[in-house]
């Protein structure tokens, strides 16, 4: 059963930076495996948006809001997810999930339908 587990969360006054992780156990992916591995964060009373994903062959997706500012990445076997966050604004805060599927990332990558399964998130909060 594969378990996602972020963490590097906290609060940073804005433009300060984090580093987030997302450590994935359960399952080992091989040379020739398939995936998308995302980031989605949610804000209170908002929906669950997606930030950046990254397939098994490197590609990097983000949406607008964050493109320049984050970066996406992971180790070469696929367990570890990372997301450096620069440049923080008071409009980043939200709690950030990570997600995998078994299947290239896509024109929807944004979807979170699409995926899981769910870290259980970290918090991010940006203070002005």
């Amino acid at each position: 059963q594969v378990q996602l587990v972020e963490s590097g969360g906290g609060s940073v006054q804005t433009g300060g930076s984090l580093r987030l992780s997302c450590a994935q156990s359960g399952y080992t992916y091989t040379t020739y495996s398939i995936y998308c591995m995302g980031w989605f964060r949610q804000a209170p009373g908002k929906e669950r948006e997606g930030v950046a994903a990254i397939d098994s062959v490197g590609r990097e997706m983000y949406a607008d809001s964050v493109e320049g500012r984050f970066t996406i990445s992971k180790d070469n076997a696929g367990s570890t997810l990372y997301l450096q966050m620069n440049s923080l604004t008071p409009e980043d805060t939200a709690m950030y999930y990570c997600t995998t599927r078994r299947a290239y990332c896509g024109g929807a990558w944004d979807v979170p339908s699409g995926f899981g399964p769910w870290g259980q998130g970290t918090q991010v909060t940006v203070s002005s």
